[in-house]
């Protein structure tokens, strides 16, 4: 308990000296779901039951929301008999060190943040055009020069050209190793780290490292703005191998059942105006643009498979036939992952309507740092039902749960990665945790205050709307 509670307490204190109640952590032997437990606190002390390691994991952290938000010696806990489990099996949260390094410390503290809200997956977005941060071995250039530009626009990138750039270097990358211990670290804490590679599209910086990958040959930088980039790679055999290889280290790496292939925003002017292209698209049968994306997309899929391994894909991937054993991220909307669920594929609600923790939050946005735009105020994001009410109950079945994303094009540090997350990754933990008929607003606003000045404790920056 000692590291997760982090404070001194004298119940835990007289547990240990056996002058008090105790504190038992007990696997039970009756079958139960993975993730279920019950929590007791009476005369006898404080009991944590669950028949696996993971349920015992959320209750400790349960255990923790009940103790005031600065706990110190002479701390009591109310009686309490709890018997709880999650609604959904995926509760996720994407980080994206694509656009803005973050260094591994920093992905360790926020898996430290998930645990506590009980959600279990971090989605790592891995790769973009401003920057590769993986090592992949074979191909040492992918960090040596795609994991670093060499300046950033200033403002929003959006505002009138010319852009202005702070002619600052920005990059960095995980080693393997490094990999190795963001897993290790996210499994301990019950948390499983689901990489991204992102192809066809968003891949400037993996041009930029080896432009035989592009279309036309060309050099290019590691891109220095933001928005939708139009460059995308060939559909060469030997591109299509580069991305198996690509894969075939990301899985040597991370262990998640899950990988992570994106599939969004491809721009496709590229393969309409290559003549190569179109002769690639005529010799494998796809019949367009779409088509050929699905075929690669396959192929990655036929690889995973292969290895034991299920692809997640925005639901772009859907445009052009959807792959065998794919699962669909749906983040425009509900619509793709309702199609998804018809057609028999598991799903993962990420509208951006509800949990895009990248816009602003509140009307006035100048007491918020700069985000890349949308409105999603907290009471949005605890009204988010995964759910769509046009599933049947067979269908309903195939969503997984939901994610919140918190894409990183405007999050330069640690505050503004803090109060863009939370509290909304409050409301988001609930709402894929507890039942839908037991969400009461006013009472998680009231049960809110205290928790914020738990995480502010923790040294979290929480959001605080204006008075007024």
């Amino acid at each position: 308990l000692a590291p997760v509670l982090g404070r001194p307490l004298r119940i835990l204190d007289q547990a240990v000296a056996g002058t008090g109640p105790a504190i038992v952590l007990q696997r039970t032997a009756a079958p139960a779901p993975e993730e279920a437990y019950r929590l007791t606190v009476d005369a006898q002390g404080v009991r944590l039951e669950s028949a696996t390691g993971i349920g015992l994991g959320w209750a400790v952290q349960s255990l923790v929301q009940l103790l005031p938000p600065r706990a110190a010696g002479g701390t009591e806990l109310a009686a309490a008999a709890i018997a709880d489990q999650p609604r959904f099996a995926w509760r996720g949260a994407m980080l994206d060190p694509a656009r803005h390094f973050l260094p591994v410390e920093e992905v360790l503290r926020y898996i430290d943040l998930l645990a506590r809200h009980k959600l279990n997956r971090l989605h790592l977005h891995l790769t973009d055009d401003q920057g590769w941060r993986m090592e992949i071995r074979r191909y040492p250039r992918l960090t040596a020069v795609g994991a670093w530009r060499a300046e950033t626009v200033v403002g929003h990138s959006s505002a009138p050209k010319p852009h202005t750039f702070d002619a600052t270097p920005h990059g960095g990358f995980y080693t393997q190793d490094d990999c190795r211990r963001i897993v290790a670290y996210g499994a301990a804490r019950h948390v499983t780290v689901v990489p991204e590679i992102d192809l066809p599209g968003h891949m400037q910086a993996a041009i930029a490292a080896y432009p035989w990958l592009g279309n036309d040959g060309k050099d290019c930088p590691v891109y220095p703005t933001w928005g939708i980039n139009p460059h995308i790679l060939n559909a060469e055999e030997r591109t299509i191998r580069f991305l198996e290889d690509v894969l075939l280290e990301v899985m040597e790496v991370f262990p998640s059942p899950w990988i992570h292939v994106g599939g969004d925003e491809a721009v496709k002017d590229e393969w309409k105006s290559s003549p190569r292209v179109q002769e690639r698209i005529r010799e494998l049968g796809c019949g367009d643009e779409h088509g050929l994306q699905s075929y690669i997309i396959g192929r990655m899929d036929a690889l995973l498979s292969a290895h034991g391994r299920r692809l997640l894909g925005w639901d772009e991937i859907l445009e052009g036939g959807l792959s065998p054993n794919a699962t669909v991220v749906s983040w425009r909307g509900v619509k793709g992952g309702i199609e998804a669920a018809k057609l028999g594929h598991d799903v993962i609600m990420a509208p951006g309507t509800h949990t895009y923790l990248d816009h602003y939050q509140h009307a006035d946005q100048a007491c918020q740092s700069l985000s890349i735009g949308g409105l999603l105020p907290l009471e949005k994001v605890y009204a988010f039902e995964p759910i769509p009410p046009e599933l049947s109950a067979d269908e309903a079945r195939h969503v997984l749960g939901g994610q919140g994303q918190l894409w990183g094009e405007y999050i330069c540090d640690r505050e503004q990665l803090d109060s863009k997350a939370f509290p909304r990754l409050c409301a988001l933990a609930e709402v894929l945790w507890s039942p839908k008929e037991l969400r009461d607003w006013p009472d998680f606003q009231r049960r809110l205050a205290d928790h914020v000045k738990r995480l502010e404790a923790l040294g979290v920056t929480c959001f605080r709307a204006p008075a007024g």
